[in-house]
């Protein structure tokens, strides 16, 4: 079966010069080409090659020694994460560049954990091992520190297969049946290979090889290991029934919508027909991507990654026959952004290009803001924001420009309460109680149900479920998205002529305004994990800063003439003080900054003050409820509304 695999790494590893690498050893490209000369096989897009960084994840099928696989090159900056992160999704295995002369940087730390969340099989490879400040014993000491003591060098293991006794005793340390294996009989090479094969396959265990990609050095021995190594256990996954993901989305120039399907189990063949969220669409055709230029196939099998025509409708990270539909992705924006614009160019045009692109990378998460009367976007960073000019403009014929980006505040809850809606102008009948609870940080909105279907039919409370989660709800405090809450219906009421979807719509909103009216309210911003090392002497300086910066950091951690620093600041604080930071050590200081997640706002009167939010001037949100009577609907406020409701309140 056709395996894929991710080649990941902080940006400046070395990351495409080693994908090209492969490209020419499978005989895919007759020559290299290079990042620096804007010739990579893999980095086709103009923005790519002038900036010399990769913004795309892109695929080339290759074959190894009788096994096929699809290979993605993924972003390394930290600015396309979320690119990153959906390719990630679709890997079998995965090769993790180090860079011999910088070390384990944040966004391999960064990347590491998600293979591990994502139980992807891992390599590492040592890169730039040709420059003279590379040390491998110290690069591999770091990366055993850093990532996992489970990580081991690939020369112990001997092109005939053999093993160092120093590998041999280490793994059967590692694993119960090994070293039972050992005491009783000893060291069989093909067991301890077998053996082996299923420790990487697990990701129990991790190889490392080392090289320089440049000047093809060791790459050719790494791969042959890796696939030998790679050796899956056979499955039976196509005879499953069919399953896929979907990987990402695309447009061609001819704005046809591209949907990229990794096949997990079964088959798929062109005039199949797929139902995703109750709409069925036809496959109209199944391409293989290789670079820019595609091959049409048949039928895909269990492994392929492909992409689709004909579905309009699915979005990147949703699945095909399985029953959990969504994939969740760690990779949040902190920042938002104001779409700016020529008068000449019609709004509703300018929505649309943002709505293809917003399909295309979910994270972008366009809105029209009705306050602002603009539409506002949410990104990684600057350069996200330089590279989305760009591609307007060559895509789209469009030139665009974006307000200074600010902090995307969030907001929750401290409370347990019970919100109440009613919605029944004439003709319009619907109500809904909902139980808000606090719920762990990063978790977002959950939904479930203790309604009972003789208050609620299983479909009208699906229609509630769905309503939940359509769009991001506004707390009262500034207006900002909520997140973190738990919300259960507890009950509900439809009429049986006058009830459509559209009034459970009304009174679930309603509902969660007056429960946040109740609750405790707090506003929440993104915060920075932060790893610093600089000269001992400079430590009070810097955690001075920290403190000013309303950060928070553990005990200081000396090595030598270094010290070590690591802890959480806000984002607000600390997105400009990589500038601060060079300047007084004179660049000679390392600062890794890693985005955390959300915590309490350092400042929240302040923000709350700045962004002006009027609760009660809302207009996609009311918490009054509307009643009926003598044929006119009238409005009942928030703390009213509980001892109007219909249905019996807890």
């Amino acid at each position: 079966m056709k395996q894929t695999i991710g080649i990941l790494a902080h940006v400046d590893a070395g990351k495409t010069t080693f994908s090209e690498q492969l490209l020419f050893l499978t005989k895919q490209i007759r020559e290299r080409g290079r990042v620096d000369h804007q010739d990579a096989f893999l980095d086709n897009h103009s923005i790519e090659r002038a900036r010399g960084i990769t913004v795309f994840a892109e695929q080339a099928e290759i074959e190894y020694e009788g096994s096929q696989f699809t290979l993605i090159d993924t972003p390394g900056h930290a600015d396309f994460s979320p690119e990153m992160e959906r390719a990630v999704q679709v890997m079998d295995a995965a090769i993790v560049l180090v860079s011999a002369v910088d070390g384990v940087q944040g966004h391999t730390e960064r990347v590491w954990q998600l293979l591990r969340d994502a139980k992807v099989p891992t390599f590492l490879f040592l890169n730039k091992m040709d420059r003279e400040t590379a040390d491998a014993a110290v690069i591999m000491r770091e990366i055993q520190e850093t990532l996992s003591v489970d990580c081991f060098d690939l020369e112990h293991i001997g092109n005939d297969g053999s093993m160092s006794e120093e590998l041999v005793e280490w793994l059967a340390e590692l694993d119960d049946s090994l070293l039972d294996h050992y005491l009783n009989s000893g060291y069989d090479a093909d067991y301890w290979m077998q053996m082996l094969k299923l420790l990487v396959w697990e990701g129990k265990v991790f190889p490392c090889g080392k090289g320089s990609a440049l000047k093809d050095i060791g790459v050719e021995p790494f791969f042959s290991s890796f696939v030998h190594l790679l050796n899956r256990p056979k499955t039976d996954e196509f005879r499953k029934p069919f399953a896929a993901s979907v990987y990402k989305i695309r447009h061609d120039e001819n704005g046809q919508r591209i949907t990229y399907l990794k096949i997990l189990n079964g088959t798929l063949h062109v005039r199949d027909e797929l139902t995703n969220k109750g709409l069925s669409e036809k496959i109209t055709q199944i391409r293989v991507y290789t670079g820019t230029k595609f091959t049409a196939i048949p039928e895909a099998t269990a492994g392929d990654l492909v992409a689709v025509t004909g579905l309009n409708n699915a979005a990147a990270g949703e699945t095909f026959g399985l029953e959990n539909n969504i994939q969740s992705f760690s990779s949040v924006p902190a920042l938002k952004a104001a779409v700016q614009y020529d008068a000449s160019y019609s709004s509703k045009d300018v929505w649309n290009v943002f709505s293809m692109l917003d399909a295309e990378d979910p994270t972008l998460h366009a809105v029209w803001n009705e306050h602002s009367q603009e539409i506002e976007i949410r990104v990684m960073g600057v350069i996200q924001l330089e590279v989305l000019q760009q591609i307007v403009q060559e895509r789209f014929n469009m030139t665009v420009t974006f307000g200074i980006p600010t902090i995307l505040y969030k907001e929750t809850i401290t409370s347990t309460v019970t919100g109440y809606g009613h919605f029944e102008p004439l003709k319009h009948y619907a109500e809904v109680h909902v139980k808000m609870e606090p719920a762990e940080r990063g978790s977002g909105i959950r939904f479930t149900s203790r309604c009972h279907t003789d208050a609620l039919s299983s479909g009208h409370q699906r229609v509630i479920e769905k309503h939940l989660f359509e769009r991001d709800h506004h707390g009262i405090l500034t207006g900002s998205p909520l997140t973190d809450i738990s919300v259960t219906l507890l009950t509900g009421r439809s009429h049986n002529e006058h009830t459509s979807g559209g009034d459970f719509r009304e009174a679930l909103f309603r509902a969660l305004r007056q429960g946040l009216e109740q609750a405790g309210n707090l506003l929440l911003e993104p915060y920075y994990k932060f790893k610093m090392k600089i000269d001992s002497d400079l430590i009070g300086r810097a955690l001075t800063d920290i403190q000013t910066a309303h950060g928070n950091f553990d005990a200081p951690e000396t090595v030598g003439s270094q010290t070590i620093v690591t802890g959480r600041v806000p984002v607000a604080t600390f997105m400009n003080y990589s500038t601060e930071f060079a300047s007084y050590t004179g660049g000679k200081g390392v600062l890794i900054l890693t985005l955390d997640g959300y915590g309490a706002c350092h400042n929240p009167e302040e923000v709350a003050e700045l962004i002006g939010y009027d609760k009660s001037a809302d207009p996609e949100y009311s918490s009054s409820s509307v009643f009926c009577a003598k044929g006119k609907g009238y409005a009942v406020p928030w703390q009213e509304a509980k001892a109007a409701m219909h249905c019996e309140v807890e």
